[in-house]
C-alpha cells in the first residue's frame, strides 16, 4: 500500500495577521495592500500622499477589508518608528512587512545634486533598513514569528547606463539586505526575503514609457506585466509553504533578463 502523502501546506489565509505596506498610494504597493486585505490581514497603508492613502483605505473597506492609513516619509527615521508604534496600537504587533516604497533617480551619476543622492539613498535603502529593524525589534520582544518581503528590482542585477545608476545600486543593496537580515533573524523565526520585479505597469513605469517610448518590443514576450501577476509570488512568501525560505530574492521579470 502506498504511503499517504501530506497535503500541500500552501494557504493564502492571512486572518489574524497585521501587515504594514509602504508605498501604497499607487502601483505594486497599492496592489499588495489590496491582496493582503482580501486574504484576511489587517493592513497598515503608508505613503506620503494622504488623499490617495484615504482613497485606498476606502476601497479596501468597501470590499470588506480592514485598513488604516498612516502618512509616512521614508526619509524620516522618527516618522518610521512612530508609524510602527501607531500600527501596533491600532491592530497589534506588525508581523508582515512589505518594504515596497522607492523612488528613481533618472539622472546621470555625475549630474546628481547631493540632496537628490540623499533622498534616493534614504528612501530606497536607509528607510527600509530602519523600518525592517523596527518591525523585527517588536517581533523579537513579543516572541512572535514574522515575514518581511523587500521589493528590489531587476535593476539590482543589471544596469545599461540609462541614467539610473544610484537606483540600481540601492536595489542591489536591498537584495543584499534581505540576505543578511535573514541570517541575523532566522533564530527568531523571522523570514526575510525579496522580490526583484522586472517591468510591471505602474505609475513610475508609465513615466519611463513617456520619456523613453515603448521598450517592451525588446522583451522576449513583447509585453509589460501587470501588478496582479505578482500576487502568487507575494502570497507564497507569506504562506506556510515558504516556512524554510529565507534570504532569497525571487526575480519576477517575464523572461526580460534580470541577471
Amino acid at each position: 500500500m502506498a504511503e499517504a502523502i501530506e497535503a500541500p501546506r500552501f494557504s493564502s489565509d492571512l486572518s489574524g495577521r497585521v501587515a504594514l505596506v509602504t508605498g501604497t498610494t499607487s502601483g505594486l504597493g497599492k496592489r499588495f495592500a489590496h491582496v493582503l486585505a482580501q486574504s484576511g490581514a489587517k493592513v497598515v497603508l503608508t505613503g506620503r500622499r494622504v488623499e490617495r492613502l484615504e482613497e485606498v483605505k476606502a476601497q479596501i473597506e468597501g470590499l470588506g477589508g480592514t485598513a488604516i492609513a498612516l502618512p509616512l516619509d521614508m526619509t524620516d527615521a522618527d516618522n518610521i518608528k512612530q508609524v510602527v508604534a501607531d500600527a501596533a496600537a491600532a491592530f497589534g504587533t506588525v508581523d508582515i512587512l512589505i518594504n515596497n516604497a522607492g523612488i528613481p533617480d533618472a539622472q546621470r551619476a555625475h549630474k546628481m545634486e547631493v540632496d537628490l543622492i540623499d533622498r534616493v539613498i534614504d528612501t530606497n535603502l536607509r528607510g527600509p533598513y530602519i523600518l525592517a529593524a523596527e518591525v523585527a525589534k517588536r517581533l523579537i520582544a513579543a516572541e512572535k514569528p514574522g515575514r518581511i518581503v523587500n521589493i528590489a528590482s531587476v535593476a539590482a542585477y543589471r544596469y545599461d547606463g540609462n541614467g539610473a545608476a544610484l537606483y540600481s545600486i540601492t536595489k542591489r543593496a536591498i537584495a543584499r539586505m534581505s540576505e543578511a537580515l535573514a541570517v541575523e533573524w532566522a533564530r527568531y523565526n523571522i523570514n526575510v526575503n525579496g522580490i526583484a520585479p522586472g517591468a510591471f505597469m505602474t505609475e513610475m513605469l508609465e513615466g519611463m514609457l513617456e520619456r523613453m517610448g515603448d521598450f517592451s518590443k525588446h522583451f522576449p514576450r513583447k509585453r509589460i506585466c501587470t501588478a496582479e501577476q505578482m500576487d502568487s509570488t507575494l502570497l507564497f512568501l507569506l504562506s506556510p509553504s515558504s516556512e524554510c525560505v529565507t534570504g532569497t530574492v525571487i526575480t519576477v521579470d517575464d523572461g526580460q533578463g534580470g541577471r
